[in-house]
């Protein structure tokens, strides 16, 4: 009996042996690096999309690659103010809110504007500069006003589109909203003027 045991130590010895120094491997094994969860576009999403569960995917990057106002949740039910592309991570500068206005410097406010002519609103895209102007009509006895462009008059100019709310955010008026970035007495003028307000796009 002891011959035997004497025959099976040394390969005890060297199976825990083994099972040590594999332990003590995976002791050293660094771990996983680090990581954040965030937010990411599941899919190429246009401007003015609202958000839902399917559009939007986590998306793990390491804490040096994540975007400043990166959204690690609370992304369904948000409208987007600009285009993403799939796996674009979220932030709160890409969907409606006071996250558009970052950048812009300080007393620069997000001015809603209603446009006459819808088409107008869907030949501009956020990041496009515009110049505002207002369209005095005369009336038409046979089809209503009608705009008298002899009398067109710039409100603002060069202002930057931040965002284009979709159609059904639009409410039952006719016309379109855009979102401009303006100072506050272009804001003020933009109030004040009358309708019906159009636009041109401006060179960059």
């Amino acid at each position: 009996m002891s011959a035997r045991l004497s025959r099976l130590r040394r390969p005890l010895a060297a199976l825990f042996a083994a099972a040590a120094a594999g332990l003590a491997l995976q002791a050293l094994r660094p771990g996983p690096p680090p990581s954040v969860r965030v937010l990411a576009a599941a899919r190429d999403l246009p401007a003015g999309t609202p958000l839902g569960t399917a559009d939007l995917r986590h998306l793990d990057l390491p804490p040096s690659a994540v975007p400043s106002g990166a959204l690690r949740a609370g992304g369904a039910g948000r409208v987007l103010a600009g285009p993403m592309r799939r796996g674009e991570p979220l932030t709160d500068a890409r969907v409606v809110g006071a996250g558009l206005l970052r950048g812009y410097g300080p007393g620069t406010v997000a001015a809603p504007v209603r446009l006459a002519d819808a088409g107008a609103a869907r030949l501009v895209r956020p990041g496009d500069r515009v110049d505002v102007l207002t369209v005095p009509s005369a009336p038409d006895a046979a089809n209503g006003p009608r705009p008298r462009w002899d009398g067109a008059r710039v409100v603002v100019s060069e202002v930057p589109v931040i965002a284009i709310p979709p159609p059904d955010e639009n409410g039952p008026q006719d016309g379109a909203l855009v979102v401009l970035a303006t100072d506050r007495p272009q804001a003020v003028a933009l109030a004040a003027a009358a309708a019906p307000l159009t636009l041109t796009i401006t060179a960059p």
